[in-house]
């Protein structure tokens, strides 16, 4: 994700879902049952009750139905296939903003109800451990936010997107809404003619029937519910060829294709340079969606990066950094979306290589020393620590803001633990890791834990101590070749950026 300077990071806060606003988001079903249901979580250190133990997801299967009325919930169906890791008498899935009409365990209907933030399902008989699942969940997606509720659908001028991190995937479908747990996703949007409907993955088809049109799309690498991305407007589709033939293809305004190209053109050489640094583009397709939606940040959705379209023609931002963060989220598809976080308290891995590739970029392409903005963020990084934790140890979110964990300390200051290992290992061995941790990891998802010991492999020597004071000291360490360099105090610190 990336979060313009306004001050970065800052994104709307999304609200705490109360109970009683919970009860009716989502439809009661209730079977006798021997205890009361509950919400389950996977024990994230940040969001506890997020995901749900008990089995894995292998695919999603998605289908939506838009009315052309962006203030309407869409018709809906989610079917899962999962399979169980214990025996299960429920299965609790992440969904709390929606109404629920029917549930089918394995084809057999299943009672539901709500609990907190889940969807509770009883199927009709135990499931046993290892063994396959289907559940399909007829619904309701609304897209308008509750009060006090933010993230998941985004309302644009001619239709809707999706901006599902950290948390609000739930809030578009059922799932198990945590990035530990992939899957593979097909996704199926009919809409009235006239609208064009674009989601994650390669397009399998579109079928024209009447007055509307199925669009199916299908993604051919496993993805966290939280880069799941659907586009409905009066848009274009922009096709053109990366590195090795990979398609490329953009989602605009109709009206903006011709304003917005000289953008797009840039996206295949940023490809070129970013697999330069780090290997082979890890998906099937990539391109970016430029909506017309007031967001405040831009957001990695996996093959279809989201940015705010009206960011292309604010004279505030000035090209190069413009073409930086067009970088960052392309960065994201290698860390972040390939290589998932196995916890949310793993976030910096996303964020600090994301934000260390839009600096290394500026400083190749548009001659901006990263080593003056390291210098800044060192200044900066005891106050950011103090106020956010440090880059290992976000604090978790604030009462009400479920993305507060966006803060200075996981974007700059995880960079500047990418800098000082640089600065400790050396740029060849640096750049050896940064190639070997998004092979290793592809497709799949990791901890610090496993970055530690790949650096340590890599340099041939333990840097345990190395990662534990510059990930988890409440201090920032000395910055290895630069001893000069000092903690700034507050009013006193250079400005990260000039939008100018």
């Amino acid at each position: 994700m990336s979060l313009k300077p306004r001050p970065r990071p800052s994104r709307r806060p999304l609200g705490r879902r109360k109970a009683a606003l919970l009860a009716s988001a989502v439809s009661v079903c209730l079977l006798a049952a021997a205890a009361p249901a509950e919400p389950l979580g996977v024990g994230d250190r940040l969001y506890p009750n997020l995901g749900n133990p008990g089995y894995d997801v292998t695919a999603y299967d998605l289908s939506f139905t838009y009315s052309g009325a962006n203030d309407k919930p869409l018709q809906a169906v989610t079917t899962i296939d999962a399979h169980t890791t214990t025996a299960l008498d429920r299965v609790n899935l992440d969904f709390a903003h929606g109404k629920v009409e029917s549930v089918e365990v394995n084809g057999r209907p299943a009672g539901f109800t709500g609990a907190g933030e889940d969807l509770v399902v009883t199927p009709d008989r135990r499931l046993p451990k290892g063994r396959w699942m289907r559940i399909t969940v007829k619904h309701t997606s609304d897209p308008v936010a509750a009060k006090d509720q933010d993230g998941g659908w985004v309302r644009t001028s001619d239709g809707l997107a999706m901006a599902n991190q950290a948390d609000a995937a739930h809030l578009v479908f059922p799932c198990n809404d945590h990035p530990s747990d992939k899957a593979r996703f097909t996704i199926r949007i009919t809409a009235p003619n006239g609208y064009t409907a674009v989601a994650n993955g390669v397009p399998v088809g579109s079928e024209r029937v009447g007055s509307s049109t199925t669009w199916t799309y299908r993604t051919l690498h496993p993805m966290a519910t939280e880069l799941a991305q659907v586009s409905i407007g009066r848009s274009a589709v922009l096709h053109r060829q990366g590195p090795h033939g990979l398609p490329v293809r953009d989602v605009v305004p109709s009206a903006d294709r011709k304003a917005l190209e000289p953008w797009l053109a840039k996206t295949p050489d940023q490809i070129a340079w970013m697999e330069s640094k780090v290997g082979d583009f890890p998906f099937e397709t990539y391109g970016v969606l430029m909506a017309q939606a007031d967001t405040g940040f831009e957001l990695e959705t996996q093959t279809l990066s989201l940015f705010e379209k009206n960011l292309f023609s604010d004279p505030a931002y000035p090209s190069w950094y413009l073409d930086s963060i067009m970088v960052h989220e392309l960065s994201h598809q290698w860390f972040g979306d390939s290589v998932s976080p196995r916890t949310w308290s793993d976030v910096w891995l996303n964020e600090g290589h994301a934000t260390w590739y839009e600096s290394l970029y500026s400083e190749e392409k548009a001659h901006r020393p990263m080593v003056d903005r390291m210098k800044a963020a060192y200044g900066a990084s005891d106050r950011w620590r103090a106020a956010g934790g440090p880059p290992g140890l976000p604090k978790p979110p604030q009462p009400g803001e479920k993305i507060s964990i966006f803060r200075p300390n996981i974007y700059d200051g995880a960079a500047l633990v990418l800098y000082a290992l640089r600065q400790e290992i050396g740029r060849d061995a640096f750049e050896r890791l940064e190639r070997l941790w998004v092979r290793e990891h592809r497709d799949s998802t990791a901890t610090t834990a496993d970055f530690v010991r790949l650096a340590s492999a890599v340099a041939g020597r333990d840097l345990n101590g190395f990662f534990h004071d510059w990930l988890y000291g409440e201090k920032t360490p000395p910055m290895p070749g630069h001893p000069d360099w000092k903690s700034v105090a507050q009013g006193k610190l250079p400005k990260l950026r000039n939008p100018k």
